[in-house]
C-alpha cells in the first residue's frame, strides 16, 4: 500500500507522534499547526506516563495503555540521538497512597484484581514512610515502580523536530478554516493562507476536534476539559516518586527541581484560566498528601483544555462518510502516555491498511447517528 501525502491538523503530542511514525514510514507529512507546537494540552500536561487513576477497567483502553507505556524508554533515547533533546524520562514510580482505612480496603481491592499482575503492589505505612519520609500518616498504599513520567512539552518539540528531520514539514500559525472537498471526499485544507491538498487529512486538533468535524457534519463529540495546575520550588529533600491522593489529585516531582501539582477536571467549556478557588484547592491537596507543603512557593500556575470524550476513549480511525479523512483526538488525560501507540497504528493504518491493534473500540463510527 503506498503511503499518501498526508495533512495533520494539530501540533499537540498526538499529532507530532503520527506525523513521526508516519514520516518513519516514508509518507510525505505536513503538520499544521494554529499556534506553537505542544502549545495547548501537551504543554500543560505533567507527562505521568500512566493510567492515572490506576484503576482503568480491563478493555480496549487499558490495552491501549500497556501496549504504548514500554515505548516510551527507547523513544526517549531516540529523540535524543536525533534531535539532541532530552526529554528527561525519569523512571519516579508511583506510589497511591491511602489516607484512610476506607481508602486502605480500596486500594487492597484494586491490587487484587489487577491485571497484569505486577503493575502495582501494596506496602504498608511503615515501608511508604521509607519511601518518601515527608508524606502525612497514611494506612499505607499501592506502589508502581514501573509507571514513570516524562516532561511533556519537550516530547512534543522533540517529536516535531524528529518528524521534520525525516522530511515532515511544519507549519506553525497556520489555523485550518475549513476542507476542500470532491464529492464524498476530503482532498485537502482551506487556511488563512489558501487551500493544501493532500491524499489524507487527519484531524487531531485536541478540544478543536469537533468544531472542525461539524463543518462537514460529522459528529466527533471531543469537548474541552480543563484542568488547573501549580508548581512548587521545592528544592529541598525532594519527592522521589509521583504521588497519587485522592479525587484524581497528585504531586510530580520533575528534573528541574520543582514539584508539579494537579489538576482539576472542569467541564467549563474553553475558558483555559486559573481559578482562585481551584488552586487552593490544589494547595489543599498537596499539604494533606505533604504537609510541609503548606509553606512551600508556588512558582508558577497554568490551565490547559485536555480534550475529552463521552465515553472517555480516545477518537481514533477513518471518519464515516468521508474518504481521505480520520482523526485521532479524545486522549483526555492520557495524551502523552498514549502517543506513541497512537502515532503507530495511525501510520500503520495508513501505510499498510491494518494495524497491530484492533482501531474498532475507539472508531468514531460509534458516534455516528443510529449508532450503538
Amino acid at each position: 500500500m503506498a503511503a499518501p501525502d498526508v495533512i495533520i491538523v494539530g501540533g499537540g503530542v498526538i499529532g507530532c507522534a503520527i506525523a513521526y511514525y508516519l514520516a518513519e514510514a516514508g509518507a510525505r507529512v505536513t503538520i499544521l499547526e494554529r499556534g506553537e507546537v505542544g502549545g495547548e494540552a501537551s504543554g500543560a500536561s505533567a507527562g505521568i506516563l500512566a493510567p492515572l487513576e490506576l484503576t482503568v477497567e480491563q478493555g480496549p483502553l487499558l490495552d491501549l495503555c500497556l501496549a504504548s507505556m514500554p515505548f516510551h524508554p527507547s523513544l526517549a533515547d531516540t529523540l535524543r540521538e536525533e534531535t539532541g533533546i532530552d526529554v528527561e524520562y525519569l523512571r519516579s514510580g508511583i506510589l497511591r497512597v491511602a489516607l484512610s482505612d476506607e481508602d486502605a480496603d480500596d486500594l487492597h481491592a484494586l491490587v487484587e484484581r489487577q491485571q497484569p499482575r505486577d503493575v502495582m503492589q501494596w506496602v504498608d505505612a511503615e515501608a511508604l514512610g521509607r519511601l518518601e519520609p515527608r508524606l502525612a500518616a497514611t494506612r499505607g498504599g499501592v506502589y508502581s515502580p514501573h509507571l514513570h513520567q516524562v516532561n511533556a512539552h519537550r516530547l512534543t518539540q522533540a517529536l516535531a523536530q524528529a518528524a521534520v528531520a525525516r522530511g515532515a514539514a511544519l507549519r506553525q500559525g497556520v489555523a485550518v478554516t475549513g476542507f476542500v472537498t470532491s464529492g464524498s471526499r476530503v482532498t485537502g485544507v482551506r487556511t488563512g493562507e489558501g487551500r493544501m491538498m493532500a491524499g489524507h487529512v487527519i484531524l487531531a486538533a485536541g478540544s478543536w476536534t469537533g468544531a472542525l468535524g461539524r463543518r462537514l457534519g460529522v459528529s466527533l463529540p471531543v469537548r474541552p476539559m480543563r484542568g488547573q495546575m501549580l508548581a512548587f520550588a521545592d528544592f529541598s529533600s525532594p519527592l522521589r516518586h509521583i504521588l497519587l491522593g485522592e479525587d484524581r489529585g497528585y504531586l510530580a516531582p520533575k528534573a528541574n527541581g520543582f514539584l508539579f501539582v494537579g489538576a482539576t477536571v472542569e467541564d467549563v467549556g474553553f475558558r483555559k484560566n486559573t481559578t482562585a478557588r481551584g488552586l487552593a484547592g490544589l494547595r489543599r491537596m498537596a499539604a494533606t498528601l505533604v504537609p510541609s507543603l503548606a509553606y512551600a512557593e508556588v512558582a508558577s500556575n497554568w490551565a490547559g483544555l485536555r480534550p475529552g470524550s463521552p465515553d472517555d476513549l480516545p477518537v481514533l480511525g477513518p471518519v464515516p462518510g468521508w474518504e481521505g479523512l480520520s482523526v485521532a483526538s479524545g486522549h483526555f488525560r492520557k495524551g502523552i502516555l498514549l502517543a506513541p501507540i497512537t502515532g503507530r497504528l495511525m501510520a500503520q493504518w495508513l501505510t499498510q491498511g491494518r494495524t497491530e491493534m484492533p482501531l474498532e473500540p475507539f472508531s468514531p463510527a460509534r458516534f455516528a447517528a443510529g449508532a450503538r
